[in-house]
Parts: structure tokens; C-alpha cells; sequence
């Protein structure tokens, strides 16, 4: 058997993953389906949910990874040509595209006397040491039903690209998230008539608070823990935004951080100027009638469901590993219980930027590994824990219960798990971060190494 680990994917995950592999001396081979890194950054990738529009909805300076800061002249929130270029950088700047192996899909994986066989689309068949399962979350649209049925047009969010398809027409769209939120506004600068059918009220967070980002205001003080936050948190917004209430949002039965934050400024700016109109749920469809859940009804020519996507990892199904519905059954949302040699990095949502997470989740995997050969004693402890329960990593926050918030975690109660979690395992890098990169790339900025990247108080 080879002494080679297999990362299935090279978007965000699977780039930092092989970055932590080669940083610790773990040999890898990185499978992409995809002609390029990038993941669901990358427009042209068939089955990506990016649009035109889209951009990260957490600032360039809280966003990055860990010692890979975005470059200072990037806005305060990256559009996604600019996510997609610093992605590209990174996977230059650390020479990880020798060990990525492209138009590569995985179409099984099974474990097989000790090791790990994974089938490629071809039918080729290779043995690993252990699997890092990077695959994204964002691929299988979620779909709801209801009652009777819309003889306009109904698309999922994933398959939206350009508000030209909005051109006057009348559009629904189905689901508040950023996504939904996004995809609204730019139908009001299109569509004869723009409204967004919300099922429940949420709490709308402005990009921008005090002049700052509104991550970055909020990690540039001492930490605060939830129960404190959550209603300061809420007098602030009502001092800001407002009473939502007035343009026709509803009153949220949760409390502020209890559900993924929504972070969008131009829907308020559209609501204020009736340029989108809030709807409840959905009823009942009745030809190009939508009638909702007020008694309403409203004609409507094109229906766009952002209700989110499920996380399957089919090569696993296919080879008979069975992880369950979400990652509640993964220790630290990383470690497989069940079985050794096999994690998955990516697979939480989180209230904050995601790249520091999976920074911190790859170097924690990557030293596990090391680890069995340098410090065994430290490597069994880790393989003890990881078929324990997980810790609380939700930090007293009592998210809502939706399929979503199963994978939830509080971005700084996880980040201070895996920190720790670090520490105990020990074995310092074996070369610094900043030394690694080497140049820097013109294209991308010459000043990154001037930044303090700070994830988070």
C-alpha cells in the first residue's frame, strides 16, 4: 500500500489541505474534476452556484488564509473574479499544482484491508494510506414542493448566472439567505416586479458599521461572548437598519446570531425605495398565480427557489462508508469516527469567514499524520479523541433547528478548538507559512507581506 494520502477536490478546502500536507512532509495526491483550481469561484465549473454579482460576504481582511493575506488594494468585500484570482495565487504561490491531478472525478472510495481504494470516473483504481474529502458543499440544490403547480418559469439559485434574465419580467424569488437576498437585488434593476417570499424575519447586518466592515468592527475589540453580543448586537441594528417591520419583513422568531448572518446592504436600500417587495411563504401554485401563505396572490413569470443545497459525498455512498446526514458525526467536524484515515475538511457552516477555519482544520489533520511517525504517543492520544463526542463548539449559541445549522459552529469557540487542539498535539511547523510562499506575485499584490492577518480577538 502507498504511503500517499488522497484530497478529493482542489477548491478552498482541498488548496489548504494540500498546503498543510506539503508543509508537514505528508505525501498527496489532490483528485479536481474541474479543469482548474477554484471550486464554485470558478464560473465556468458546470454546477457552480456563483453568479455574476456574487461576492464574499465577509471582508477582505478577516477573510484570508492563514498566512496568505488578500493584497491591500483588494475592496473591502472581493467580487468573485478577485475570491477566484486569490485562489489561483495561492495554489502558485505554495507549487501546489504538480500534485493536483485535473479532469480527475472520484466515483468511489472504500475502505479495503487497511487502506483506502479509490476508483476514479475511468475505473482506475488506486490504494491509499487515508482519504481528505474536500469536495464543497454547495453543489446539490435543494428543491422544495408545494401544493398545485407554476406553468411560468421556476429555477433553482444554483442555476442563475446574469440579472439579464430578469428583463421584465415579474420574479419570486423563494428563500432570504445571502444568496436570495443577492439574487433579488439584482432583479429590481430588471424585472417589472421583484419580490422575495421569506418563510421567516431575519436580522439584515450592513456590509459597513462605523466606516468599518461589519466583521472587522466587530473583531477589533475585546471578545464578547453571545449572550452579551446577541443584544447589544440587537440594540445596535435597530439604531442602523431600523425596524425591518415597516418594508414588510417580518419579526424573526430567533434571536440575532441564532441563524447564518445576513449581510447585505442593497436589500434594505431596495425595500426602502419599493423596489423589492417582501412575501410569506408559499402556498399553493396555481398556473402563473402564486398565492401565499397571507391569502395573496400575485402573477409572477419566473420563480427563483435560493433554498439551499445539501452536502452529499456520493463517492463515499457508492463505497458503502456511511458518515450520516451531516457532520454531526464527524469529531470536530473533521475526524470520521468510524473510520481511520479518513476526514473531511469544509463540511460546517460557520459565522464567519470560512478560510481560516479550513487553514486551521487542514493543519490540524496534517499534523495528526505527521504525527504517527514523529510523536506516537501524540498520535494515539488524537486517535482516542476522535471516536469520543465533540466538544460544544457552538459557544452557548442556540442556533434554530433547519438542516443547515446541523453543521454549525461559532466561528471563534471553533477556531479556539482547533487552536487548542493544536497545541496539545504538539509538532511545530516544520517551515514558516511566510517562508514557504517565497515571491510574491506582481498580479496580485506586493504588499501582502505588510498585513497582520488576525482571525479573530
Amino acid at each position: 500500500m502507498s504511503d500517499r494520502y488522497c484530497v478529493i477536490g482542489a477548491g478552498p478546502s482541498g488548496l489548504a489541505a494540500a498546503r498543510a500536507l506539503r508543509l508537514n512532509g505528508v505525501e498527496f495526491d489532490v483528485l479536481e474534476r474541474h479543469t482548474d483550481v477554484g471550486g464554485i469561484w470558478d464560473l465556468g465549473n458546470r454546477g457552480t452556484p456563483m453568479y455574476e454579482s456574487a461576492h464574499f460576504i465577509s471582508s477582505r481582511t478577516q477573510s484570508a488564509f492563514d498566512g496568505f493575506p488578500m493584497p491591500e488594494d483588494y475592496p473591502d468585500y472581493p467580487g468573485r473574479a478577485l475570491v477566484l484570482e486569490y485562489l489561483r495565487a495561492f495554489a502558485d504561490q505554495y507549487d501546489l499544482r504538480p500534485s493536483i491531478q485535473f479532469g480527475t472525478s472520484v466515483e468511489r472510495v472504500a475502505f479495503d484491508d487497511g487502506a483506502w481504494k479509490v476508483t476514479l470516473a475511468g475505473g482506475e483504481t488506486r490504494r491509499y494510506r487515508g482519504v481528505i474529502a474536500a469536495p464543497g458543499h454547495n453543489w446539490e440544490p435543494v428543491m422544495p414542493q408545494y401544493a398545485g403547480a407554476f406553468s411560468g418559469t421556476a429555477m433553482h439559485a444554483r442555476d442563475y448566472k446574469s440579472p439579464a434574465l430578469f428583463d421584465g419580467k415579474r420574479v419570486l424569488v423563494v428563500g432570504a439567505g445571502n444568496s436570495g437576498c443577492d439574487i433579488a437585488c439584482d432583479a429590481s434593476t430588471r424585472a417589472a416586479r421583484t419580490m422575495i417570499s421569506m418563510r421567516r424575519g431575519y436580522y439584515l447586518l450592513p456590509k459597513h458599521i462605523f466606516g468599518q466592515p461589519v466583521d472587522a468592527f466587530f473583531r477589533s475589540g475585546p471578545h464578547i461572548p453571545p449572550r452579551i453580543a446577541q443584544p447589544l448586537l440587537t440594540l445596535l441594528l435597530r439604531l442602523l437598519v431600523g425596524d425591518l417591520r415597516r418594508y414588510g419583513v417580518p419579526k424573526p422568531d430567533h434571536k440575532v446570531l441564532e441563524t447564518h448572518p445576513i449581510v447585505n446592504s442593497q436589500l434594505v436600500h431596495a425595500l426602502q425605495h419599493g423596489d423589492v417587495a417582501v412575501k410569506p411563504d408559499i402556498a399553493a401554485l396555481e398556473g402563473k398565480k402564486v398565492r401565499f401563505t397571507d391569502g395573496t396572490t400575485e402573477e409572477v413569470d419566473l420563480i427563483v427557489y435560493a433554498t439551499g443545497y445539501r452536502s452529499p459525498m456520493p463517492f463515499l455512498e457508492a463505497g458503502g462508508v456511511e458518515l450520516g446526514p451531516d457532520a454531526r458525526s464527524l469529531w470536530l467536524n473533521l475526524f470520521a469516527r468510524e473510520y481511520e484515515g479518513l476526514f473531511v475538511i469544509g463540511l460546517f457552516e460557520t459565522d464567519g469567514a470560512a478560510y481560516p477555519v479550513v487553514s486551521k482544520q487542514a493543519e490540524l489533520v496534517a499534523r495528526f499524520l505527521r504525527a504517527k511517525r514523529a510523536a506516537p504517543e501524540r498520535y494515539a492520544w488524537l486517535e482516542s479523541q476522535r471516536r469520543a463526542p465533540s466538544p460544544d463548539m457552538r459557544g452557548g449559541v442556540d442556533y434554530i433547528a433547519t438542516p443547515r445549522h446541523a453543521n454549525y459552529v461559532q466561528f471563534d469557540e471553533y477556531i479556539h478548538l482547533l487552536e487548542k487542539t493544536l497545541r496539545r498535539l504538539g509538532l511545530a511547523e516544520r517551515r514558516s507559512l511566510s517562508a514557504m510562499a517565497g515571491a510574491l506575485p506582481a498580479h496580485i499584490g506586493t504588499d501582502r507581506r505588510k498585513m497582520k492577518f488576525r482571525p479573530g480577538p
